[in-house]
């Protein structure tokens, strides 16, 4: 592998609040961060304090600003403004910006589909464990998954209620067992067509 090349490329993602409270924070490291030949750096926010100051010039060189990435503490900031909220997607100086550029576009639009309306402060909140989800199904311990709002959506949203009736099976007898794993056949089969 050629020196500096790593699969992990996102440092963090923030969604912070106009008023600069923490509503998601996400700090990422790879294992292998900081060792010879590894091609990427220790995290420079290794504790809370430090991450907090770091957020708090965030905010402020952003909140002026209408551009989507400024360079901040030898970092790559990219960022889009929400209604109330602010979505910040961070990476190494020496990270692919257009990389970055599509996780924060995947996550603002995944968002926008999963929510239905606004993205907002209340929203997010309201529906974090979504939100926690889809920043899941983007982003694994910095290592970009997946960039496709449609896909993500579709791996976060909530399981239809109306789908099988299992108040009717009583899971207790040998019938009972044999129609869930007839339902749950059927739905392996269904899922893999």
């Amino acid at each position: 592998m050629a020196p500096g090349l790593s699969l992990y490329s996102v440092s963090a993602i923030l969604i912070i609040s106009a008023e600069g409270e923490r509503i998601y924070t996400k700090y990422y490291q790879a294992p292998h961060a900081g060792q010879a030949g590894s091609g990427t750096q220790a995290s420079p926010y290794p504790d809370k304090t430090s991450q907090q100051r770091f957020e708090k010039t965030l905010i402020q060189k952003t909140a002026k600003q209408t551009g989507d990435i400024i360079l901040l503490d030898n970092q790559i900031v990219l960022y889009k403004n929400e209604s109330d909220v602010a979505i910040f997607v961070v990476g190494g100086v020496d990270e692919n910006e257009i990389l970055l550029y599509n996780v924060l576009l995947a996550l603002r639009d995944s968002l926008h589909l999963l929510f239905k309306q606004s993205v907002d402060k209340r929203t997010i909140i309201e529906n974090f464990d979504l939100v926690s989800l889809a920043i899941d199904e983007i982003c694994d311990d910095g290592i970009v998954l997946e960039t496709d709002p449609t896909i993500i959506v579709q791996r976060c949203s909530k399981a239809p209620s109306q789908d099988v009736n299992l108040s009717r099976i009583d899971p207790f007898t040998e019938q009972g067992v044999n129609n869930l794993a007839q339902i749950g056949k059927a739905k392996i089969l269904e899922w893999m067509r």
